[in-house]
């Protein structure tokens, strides 16, 4: 005889243990995020308004004058776009096309090249005091540059001179790297020393390249000392801007790592990872995206040193805003500097170089002394 056995009852929960439901998202923390999110497109935005205006403004000022209306007509003429005056003066479209655009075009890849390197430097070194110009990383990439000026040297066709500066350039990066480190870390002191030692050397190789060119090498060894962009053309935009982008395109995807970076290398390491391959990738960045910037605009030194600075005091020490805003703002500020330099003095073009260090140097000044004051010493 078979027997049926009644089904099984549920247990019961215990009593005091309630069936778990997702918790509730904190509303402080998501109003937290939409808040450093709003400010983060707020600072980008901002700062890519502001690039437009500096754009535009650039463009429009100079010896000869095309009010803002025209230029922004005259771009959307060439856009296809019937919109806004053109240029009522006679050589106002070759004056925009043919001379300030190229050097717009070219001031702000240069200063948002300079801007970004300066904050992997600043990144992968770990103190606030690293800077293509100030280590002397920008003046290795000159004396490259000079070299093949000098020699006469076309074996890259366009590209020489800026390949040129590329060598130059990661050499002395990876010459700062090797001898400011000291049991695993980078003092600031000797960061700084080391780069006022490769200054000094590279100043002498300028000044020997000098003495062996003729007269045509030295006026074109003393821009580079100076830094200008006078004569800026399209081909010369065409040879930086592939290498100014996609090194700031590479920094953008390095951001992330270099945050955990900054927690330290064992904790770096814990999390998988490989430091000192993430020191060299960045190392050769930064070469590239100095060798972009010298190549064809001479030694502008400090934009890699005071724009990361004051987008860290806005956004913050993470790379992923960081990278990005430094490389808008450098290209803010040496348009800026450019449209500074071309129109402070009638009918002279002052070197832009000469401009920035004149900046800089005080705030570098101030830099060093806050350092020591919030840190208690120079390491």
């Amino acid at each position: 005889m078979t027997s049926v056995l009644p089904p099984p009852t549920p247990t019961a929960a215990p009593t005091g243990s309630p069936t778990p439901s997702p918790a509730p998202q904190d509303p402080a923390r998501r109003a937290a995020a939409l808040r450093a999110l709003a400010g983060r497109v707020g600072l980008l935005g901002g700062l890519g308004l502001a690039l437009l205006v500096a754009v535009v403004l650039g463009a429009g000022h100079g010896q000869l004058d095309v009010p803002p209306a025209e230029v922004v007509g005259s771009v959307l003429h060439r856009l296809g776009l019937d919109w806004g005056p053109l240029p009522s003066h006679p050589q106002g479209e070759n004056t925009l096309w043919q001379v300030r655009f190229p050097r717009v075009a070219l001031a702000a890849l240069a200063g948002a090249a300079l801007a970004t390197a300066g904050a992997l430097m600043q990144g992968v070194f770990g103190n606030p005091l690293a800077d293509p110009g100030v280590v002397g990383v920008s003046s290795g990439a000159a004396v490259a540059a000079a070299s093949v000026i000098v020699l006469d040297l076309t074996f890259a066709g366009t590209w020489t001179i800026a390949a040129c500066a590329f060598l130059g350039g990661l050499v002395t990066t990876v010459l700062v790297y090797l001898l400011s480190r000291d049991g695993g870390r980078t003092e600031v002191v000797t960061l700084v020393l080391t780069g006022i030692a490769l200054n000094a050397v590279t100043s002498a190789g300028l000044a020997f390249l000098m003495f062996l060119g003729d007269t045509q090498a030295r006026e074109e060894i003393v821009f580079w000392q100076l830094g200008s962009l006078n004569g800026s053309r399209w081909d010369e935009v065409g040879v930086v801007a592939p290498l100014a982008l996609g090194g700031i395109l590479v920094a953008l995807l390095l951001a992330p790592r270099l945050d955990l970076l900054a927690l330290g290398d064992r904790a770096a390491r814990h999390v998988g990872v490989d430091v000192e391959r993430l020191r060299m990738g960045t190392i050769v960045v930064v070469a590239v995206l100095t060798a972009a910037a010298v190549s064809f605009c001479g030694i502008i030194a400090f934009v890699g040193l005071v724009v990361p600075h004051l987008v860290r005091l806005v956004a913050g020490p993470g790379h992923r805003l960081l990278v990005p805003a430094s490389a808008l703002g450098g290209a803010v500020l040496l348009v800026v500097a450019d449209l500074w330099a071309r129109t402070a003095i009638a009918y002279a073009d002052l070197p832009i170089g000469m401009l920035t260090s004149l900046v800089g140097g005080p705030f570098f000044f101030w830099l060093l002394r806050r350092a020591r004051r919030t840190a208690g010493g120079w390491a």
